[in-house]
């Protein structure tokens, strides 16, 4: 059975990256938790999905941070809002967590500004009291790298002082930038590495790097792209549209054999988000009640489970759990 990851926790129910969100997750037997992670201005590691924060804090209503709002370009694209890296640890960690699509999740909304953003250690820590394992994200690494900020060697620090540097089984590093992958591994990271595979687009930092001429997420589930990723990390992490295969109606025509492919080569093979709501899954898994209802997400999450990937990223973990079982 595969790996149940709850996805920043347990944000089906609670606000993401909210210490609640991670604790419901580990209760409802998840074998591991996934933080995304991007720095504070003293380079601490937030645990936060982007590294703007006006929707998923309460930031924009404190006065006395309204000077810090601006615009920058993370990825290629212009945002406008307040980001951790201008913001100190020390004021970050006074802000709380408020829900990412309240249109969706009106009940997790109804906790918002409740609970403080997290740190990364702290995360960790919660993970090990609870018996779960981490599946770590960094976010946005050639961004932050023109901004002084070397992300490698900030989560190799620290794993290192959080005595998680040595957790190969209890501990996965994923990436959409292959080159912060390829630093970790020149650091001596012996951590499990997974490179995360978009729908669509090319990896940030290889666009920078390379132009046109840049591999595309796409291309990385070829036979040759498979084989050039056997070489660097040791699994792969789609968009899960990619593992259905789904045609021009929304009608599943997977499992993609690219999963086959990837795990003949040695390759975890790993697939994000399965979410129970409409809004979420493929046309013809979409039931009444719009949007924010449950539709035939067995009937989806099942092609995921006759795929035999090895691990699935979930939003309600208790469905998960259900569905996929657990290792623990």
């Amino acid at each position: 059975m595969p790996l149940v990851i709850g996805h920043r926790g347990a944000p089906g129910y609670l606000p993401e990256h909210s210490r609640s969100s991670y604790r419901l997750a580990i209760s409802a037997g998840v074998d591991a938790v996934e933080p995304d992670v991007v720095p504070s201005h003293d380079g601490i590691l937030v645990v936060r999905h982007e590294n703007e924060i006006g929707s998923t804090t309460d930031v924009s209503e404190r006065p006395e941070f309204a000077h810090r709002r601006t615009s920058k370009v993370v990825d290629g694209e212009l945002l406008t809002g307040w980001f951790t890296e201008d913001f100190t640890w020390d004021e970050l960690r006074t802000l709380r967590c408020r829900e990412r699509i309240p249109a969706f999740r009106p009940d997790s909304a109804s906790h918002d500004d409740t609970e403080p953003v997290l740190r990364l250690r702290e995360v960790l820590d919660l993970a090990r009291a609870g018996g779960a394992g981490v599946v770590l994200e960094i976010k946005h690494a050639a961004s932050f790298a023109r901004l002084g900020f070397d992300m490698a060697e900030l989560v190799d620090a620290e794993l290192r002082a959080a005595g998680w540097a040595d957790a190969t089984d209890t501990l996965v590093i994923e990436s959409f930038e292959p080159l912060v992958l390829s630093r970790l591994r020149g650091r001596g990271i012996r951590i499990p590495l997974v490179q995360l595979v978009d729908s669509e687009g090319t990896p940030w930092d290889l666009r920078e790097r390379e132009g046109a001429d840049a591999a595309t997420y796409a291309s990385m589930l070829t036979l040759s792209g498979l084989d050039a990723l056997a070489a660097e990390v040791d699994g792969i992490s789609p968009d899960k549209q990619l593992v259905l295969a789904p045609d021009e109606r929304g009608t599943v025509r997977g499992p993609a054999p690219f999963v086959r492919a990837a795990q003949q080569r040695g390759l975890r093979v790993f697939t994000w988000t399965c979410r129970p709501e409409n809004a979420f899954l493929l046309p013809t898994h979409r039931g009444p009640g719009g949007e924010a209802a449950f539709g035939d997400w067995r009937r989806e999450w099942a092609v995921l489970r006759a795929a035999g990937l090895d691990g699935v990223f979930v939003d309600h973990p208790d469905l998960g759990v259900e569905f996929f079982g657990s290792t623990r």
